[in-house]
């Protein structure tokens, strides 16, 4: 998850809200991510979507199995469903988002029951840190 946090201090430093992912496999990072809607002007540029795109190309698959997605905000729709399509077993995040979450926080997602694919959750990770520097970031913006 530190890996995460260090990649979502990058996307704040290219004024990118400060989300951060890395997916590892067999202990290695093998790809990682931030936010780069705003620098693209994408909606689809999120930290997972990029992470999972790096990590299928490494693998040569979109089959991310074996693998574990570390995100510091709670994945959206778009994102959780990306995860669900790409098989990723496990998926680590750090601070809830009561807005836009769609893993536990609103739509709760992967309890949907005639999903194909349900990866297990753990959330809370680095919290407080992931939190903060969204905090943080979003309190700047406004003044």
């Amino acid at each position: 998850m530190l890996e995460a946090f260090k990649e979502a201090q990058i996307a704040a430093s290219l004024d990118e809200v400060p989300i951060g992912a890395v997916i590892v496999k067999d202990g290695v990072i093998i790809a990682r991510g931030h936010n780069l809607r705003e620098s693209k002007q994408s909606p689809l540029l999120h930290a997972e979507i990029i992470a999972i795109e790096e990590a299928a190309r490494v693998l040569g698959s979109w089959r991310l199995i074996d693998c574990t997605l570390y995100v510091t905000l709670e994945p959206c729709a778009m994102c959780a469903g990306a995860i669900v399509n790409a098989r990723i077993p496990l998926l680590v995040y750090g601070a809830k988002d009561p807005k836009g979450g769609a893993v536990d926080s609103n739509v709760k997602l992967f309890e949907i029951p005639n999903l194909n694919h349900r990866p297990e959750v753990i959330s809370g990770v680095l919290s407080s840190e992931c939190s903060q520097i969204l905090s943080s970031f979003f309190k700047n913006k406004r003044n």
